[in-house]
C-alpha cells in the first residue's frame, strides 16, 4: 500500500471520529486516531519529514489534497442540520463552479481538528495563518477571504507548486497565460557570443558577483542589518544593445532561471488581477530563486500620471504595488528600458545598477559581424565585413535580423553562397523598420 494511500485512510479514520463525536456531543474529548509511520522513500513522507510537521499540519495538507484524490471522502459534510435545514457551520466549506464535490475552507480544518475546543482552535487557526510555513514553503495557497468574512472562511487548496511533487515528484512548471504573465527565457549562446563595451560588461560582472557571494556578504560578514537582501538592476538603452541576453547569460552563469515578465499581460482591465496575477510571479519567483526580467519597462515603470480618473488612479496602484514588490524581492530583479528617463524618479534611487547598453560602435558591429557569419554558409568574395560596419549603423539584434533574412536566401541558392546583395537588401529592410534611409 503507498504512502498517500495510507495517509488517506488516517485522514477517513480522523473524519469520521470527528464526525461520530460530533454527534454524539462528544467532541471536546477526542483524541484523533494515530498517524500512519512510514519511511521517508515517499514523495509525500519525504517533504513531511524535512520540515518534521506535527500532528495537525499533516491532517491539513492531506484535508487539502482530498478533493484531488478521494474526494468523496469529504461527502460528510453534506449533511444538513435538521433544525435549521442549512448546512452546519461549524463544517465551513464551499462548492465549486463545476466540481460537485465539497470543497474545504480553513473552517473545515479548524474542526477537523480541534471541534468546538475554543483553545484548540486558536491553535489550528494559527498554524493557517499566510504567514507559517505551510504558507511559506508553497504547500498550501494563500486564499483571501471575502471581504468583511471570517479569515478561517477562505478556501483551503493545495498550491501547484506542491500537488505535482507529491504525486508524480515532478517539479511544477508554470505555464505562460492570463494568470501568470511570465515565460522562461534561455539562450544557447555564452559570454563569448555576447558583445558589449567593457564598461558595461564590468558592471554586468558585478551583478553576477554580488549574488555569488551574497550569503558571504550578508550572513558571515553579517552587513545584512545595514544592507537589503536582493539585487535591483537597470538596463537602458537602444533596442537590440544585448540586454535581454545579458539577463541570459546571468542566469545560466548562476544556474539561475530567468523568467520574462510580459508588461502586457499584466495590465488587466479588471481591477485588482494586476496585482493577483503579478503576485503569483513574485511568489513562485521567491521560492524557486528564480530572476525575473522586466522587458520593455517603460509600460509599467513611467512616471505616474495626474490622477484624473478612476481609471488613473487603478493604473497608480498597480504600478505602486509592482514597484514595492520589486522592492521586497529577495532576489535579482532586472528592468529594462529604451530610455532612463522613462523612471520612476523615487524608484530609480533604489536600483543597485543602472547600467547603459549604448549602440554598438564601428569595432563591435565589425565582432557582431564576424560572429553572425562565423558559421553556416560561406560568404561571396566581394563581402568586406569591416565595411559594412564602418558603413551601417546597426545594433546586434538588427545584425541577427540580417544573419536570419541572408540565411533563407542562401538556402534558396542553388550553392548555398551569401551574396553581397542579399546583405544589402537585409540591411535595407532594417532601415525601413525605423523609417531610416540607406545610402546607396
Amino acid at each position: 500500500m503507498t504512502a498517500l494511500n495510507q495517509y488517506m485512510l488516517w485522514l477517513q479514520a480522523c473524519l469520521n471520529q470527528r464526525i461520530n463525536h460530533y454527534f454524539e456531543g462528544e467532541e471536546q474529548s477526542i483524541i484523533l486516531p494515530a498517524e500512519p509511520s512510514l519511511e521517508a522513500t515517499s514523495p509525500i513522507e519525504e517533504v513531511f519529514t524535512r520540515l518534521q510537521l506535527g500532528k495537525e499540519e499533516k491532517l491539513i495538507i492531506l484535508l487539502a489534497l482530498a478533493p484531488h484524490l478521494q474526494p468523496h471522502l469529504l461527502d460528510v459534510f453534506f449533511t444538513n442540520n435538521s433544525v435549521l435545514n442549512k448546512p452546519f457551520t461549524e463544517f465551513g466549506g464551499i462548492r465549486g463552479k463545476q466540481h460537485a464535490g465539497f470543497l474545504p475552507t480553513k473552517e473545515t480544518a479548524v474542526f477537523l481538528i480541534a471541534g468546538n475546543d475554543l483553545s484548540k482552535r486558536v491553535n489550528v487557526m494559527e498554524i493557517l495563518h499566510p504567514d507559517q510555513r505551510l504558507f511559506s514553503e508553497q504547500i498550501l495557497e494563500v486564499n483571501s477571504s471575502e471581504a468583511g468574512e471570517p479569515a478561517m472562511s477562505s478556501a483551503l487548496s493545495v498550491s501547484k507548486i506542491f500537488l505535482p511533487k507529491i504525486l508524480w515528484n515532478k517539479e511544477y512548471i508554470p505555464h505562460f497565460g492570463a494568470d501568470f504573465p511570465a515565460k522562461r527565457v534561455n539562450t544557447n549562446l555564452d559570454w563569448d557570443d555576447l558583445v558589449l563595451a567593457p564598461f558595461v560588461m564590468e558592471e554586468v560582472m558585478e551583478i553576477k558577483s554580488w549574488v555569488e557571494h551574497e550569503q558571504l556578504i550578508q550572513e558571515r560578514w553579517g552587513l545584512k542589518k545595514m544592507v537589503k537582501p536582493g539585487y535591483r538592476a537597470l538596463f537602458h538603452g537602444p533596442p537590440g544593445t544585448g540586454k535581454t541576453l545579458t539577463a541570459s547569460l546571468l542566469g545560466k552563469a548562476l544556474d539561475k532561471e530567468v523568467y520574462r515578465i510580459d508588461l502586457a499581460m499584466t495590465i488587466s482591465k479588471y481591477i485588482g488581477e494586476t496585482e493577483k496575477n503579478l503576485a503569483k510571479v513574485f511568489d513562485l519567483a521567491e521560492y524557486n530563486d528564480w530572476i525575473l526580467f522586466f522587458d520593455e519597462a517603460d509600460a509599467l515603470f513611467g512616471k505616474r500620471t495626474i490622477t484624473q480618473s478612476s481609471n488613473d488612479r487603478y493604473a497608480n496602484q498597480e504600478v505602486s504595488y509592482l514597484l514595492q514588490r520589486i522592492e521586497d524581492f529577495p532576489g535579482l530583479t532586472i528592468l529594462a528600458s529604451n530610455f532612463k528617463s522613462n523612471i520612476d524618479d523615487a524608484f530609480a534611487r533604489r536600483f543597485q545598477s543602472m547600467i547603459y547598453f549604448p549602440a554598438p560602435d564601428v569595432e563591435q558591429r565589425l565582432q557582431l559581424w564576424q560572429k553572425a557569419f562565423a558559421n553556416g554558409p560561406k560568404l561571396a568574395r566581394d563581402i568586406d565585413l569591416a565595411e559594412l560596419a564602418q558603413r551601417y549603423e546597426l545594433s546586434g539584434g538588427e545584425i541577427i535580423n540580417v544573419l536570419r533574412y541572408v540565411a533563407i536566401q542562401a538556402a534558396r541558392n542553388p550553392k548555398q553562397i551569401i551574396h553581397s546583395k542579399d546583405i544589402i537588401k537585409g540591411i535595407r529592410k532594417e532601415f525601413h523598420k525605423n523609417d531610416r534611409t540607406l545610402s546607396s
